[in-house]
């Protein structure tokens, strides 16, 4: 999570986060052994259910996407964080609600936070307290490093977020490097963000976004518009990066699309198809010209009759 805003965090949080902390240092070493070494062998079912919930929260609060982080956090949840500035630091406390009130008032823009290391211990099949080593990356350029320190428990069968606190620091200039391939994971989270506008801000202001042979779509506004067509289609749509293909005069952009067709009209198929996007860049890195490609036939036949 990534918030600007300062109140009084709950004491319980601070003594719950304390005790937990102790326990996290006397047996760091030796969790951090299991999550180094080889992932299919060493890290269990469990630690794979809590990596994927994490990844879920920080996925949600990068894209804003309150509904989802409702479903995620606990009624109670709590958020701090301290961050290094003007040669000190300065701590930042708020209550889940409290964040939540501070969205709706804020000017927005998407972010991807990627996680470079997890720690993690886990009790009673209860409770996990769990270390995460991240930057935060706008637009392709990586920003703040965050070390989260997040507590979830378990609500029936469901992890949820009970606290999260997190250290924040400046990278490097050097560090600081406009990088494609998170500028991709960047854009294919923010198709999931059910905030079209998301989508539009990696577009230059007159850039132009073409899906196989219909129209393009140039300008913002209109980019804007035609992610909300598929967001309005797919409420509950995830758009996964594949990878990057480098060519002469372009890039393209590879994607898989999950997703319910939920709209009004729709017969609430689970669809699932991939396809790519080719991209002209701009000098601000953005992308200036997108030419979308996907199997159109298949796309049909799975909105009629769903996946095989």
């Amino acid at each position: 999570m990534h918030i600007g805003l300062k109140n009084q965090v709950l004491s319980v949080w601070l003594l719950s986060f304390l005790m937990l902390g102790c326990q996290f240092n006397r047996d760091k070493k030796k969790t951090t052994q299991v999550i180094e070494s080889d992932v299919s062998d060493s890290i269990s079912d469990q630690e794979v259910e809590i990596i994927a919930v994490v990844e879920n929260i920080l996925k949600a609060a990068g894209n804003y996407n309150l509904e989802e982080l409702d479903r995620l956090t606990s009624d109670k949840a709590v958020i701090g964080y301290t961050m290094l500035k003007g040669g000190g630091w300065k701590n930042t406390e708020v209550t889940i609600d409290e964040y939540f009130e501070s969205i709706r008032n804020r000017d927005l823009k998407p972010y991807i936070e990627i996680v470079s290391d997890y720690d993690i211990i886990v009790t009673e099949e209860r409770m996990a307290l769990v270390r995460a080593d991240a930057v935060v990356n706008k637009f392709g350029i990586p920003g703040l490093r965050e070390i989260n320190h997040i507590i979830l428990i378990k609500d029936g069968n469901q992890w949820k977020l009970l606290s999260i606190g997190w250290t924040a620091q400046e990278q490097p200039g050097e560090k600081r490097k406009f990088d494609l391939e998170i500028f991709a994971r960047g854009y294919a989270q923010a198709w999931g963000s059910q905030r079209p506008g998301f989508v539009a801000m990696f577009f230059e202001e007159d850039g132009s976004l073409q899906v196989n042979d219909g129209d393009p779509a140039i300008g913002r506004e209109a980019i804007s518009n035609t992610a909300q067509s598929f967001m309005t289609k797919f409420p509950d749509m995830n758009v996964r990066f594949d990878s990057l293909a480098y060519k002469t005069n372009g890039v393209e952009f590879h994607w898989t699309l999950t997703g319910t067709d939920s709209a009004p009209e729709g017969k609430d198929h689970k669809v699932k198809v991939s396809g790519y996007e080719f991209w002209t860049m701009g000098e601000g890195n953005l992308v200036k010209k997108s030419k979308g490609n996907f199997p159109s036939e298949e796309y049909n036949r799975q909105l009629e009759f769903g996946i095989e």
